[in-house]
């Protein structure tokens, strides 16, 4: 588990996740979506609410009342305690379950919320397009990438922009060792981008990489298109992509890219300066990453 928090606003009021790198997902801090759905901000009052619920889903043989699983999370006096938290599903079944009329509301909230990390860096993804710093980033470059990332995740991540100093894997892959990782990024930023199987290779090399902590997906399908639109006047039109194609043709390209390099090819266009290109690009981009 990597210690990723992502922290999420119902009514200004926080609900914390943290990010399971084992399992590929989020899980919600338990009195966190208790005290959102009492609108009650007192920690002991929430944890003794959520003591009697869980005691009277358990009765009910509800397995709510016994499925919780722990990870640690910031308690209110500043230490790091074990905190009972759910996954997705398991939150949206708590909601139903909970007896007030607040969680429709919340439900609602939560499949579709807009005040996420991602869909907040998603809103800054497509304000890029109207942005004259598009057109002012370096292309095909590590410092490239970094501005490209800064600017999704600024104000979202407080390692935006920055790399990555820790080691981090995927579905039980490793990406480049953090003690290597800046000579690993000036070897890559040294490729060369003249053909379409350059800049594949290139940007497959920093899929490896794997720079930042998290949103290198996001960030680098950018940085591909900058150098596809610099060098071949070129782009992808990612709604051409399957997704679970996709991220199979990634996880393969660590070993053979052909995969990969025929599902960017065949879905190349010319159309670089289409906004609603863009906009679709980048839906599919985010569409990706979802679990």
């Amino acid at each position: 588990m990597s210690g990723k928090i992502s922290i999420r606003f119902f009514n200004d009021r926080e609900v914390r996740a943290i990010w399971d790198e084992e399992n590929a997902k989020w899980w919600f801090s338990v009195l966190d979506v208790v005290g959102v759905l009492n609108d009650q901000s007192d920690y002991e009052k929430n944890r003794n609410y959520w003591k009697y619920l869980k005691a009277k889903l358990k009765k009910e043989g509800n397995q709510l009342g016994s499925v919780t699983t722990q990870f640690k999370l910031t308690a209110p006096d500043g230490k790091k305690r074990l905190s009972n938290v759910m996954d997705y599903n398991q939150v949206i079944e708590l909601a139903k379950n909970f007896p007030n009329t607040k969680s429709a509301k919340f439900i609602e909230w939560f499949t579709y919320s807009d005040e996420t990390i991602d869909s907040k860096s998603k809103t800054k993804a497509y304000a890029l397009f109207e942005s004259s710093l598009l057109e002012s980033m370096e292309v095909g470059t590590v410092n490239g990438l970094k501005q490209i990332h800064a600017y999704l995740f600024g104000g979202l991540y407080d390692f935006a922009g920055k790399i990555r100093t820790i080691n981090i894997s995927k579905g039980g892959f490793k990406f480049a060792a953090a003690e290597f990782l800046p000579q690993t990024l000036e070897q890559i930023e040294k490729m060369s981008e003249s053909t379409f199987d350059e800049i594949a290779d290139k940007y497959v090399e920093m899929n490896i990489a794997h720079p930042f902590r998290e949103g290198n997906g996001r960030s680098t399908r950018i940085w591909l298109d900058l150098m596809l639109k610099k060098n071949l006047k070129q782009c992808i039109d990612w709604s051409r992509i399957n997704k679970k194609e996709y991220l199979s043709a990634m996880e393969e390209s660590a070993v053979d890219s052909t995969h990969i390099k025929d599902l960017l090819h065949n879905a190349l266009t010319d159309k670089i300066n289409d906004r609603e290109m863009f906009m679709k690009g980048i839906d599919y981009s985010y569409y990706y990453e979802e679990a």
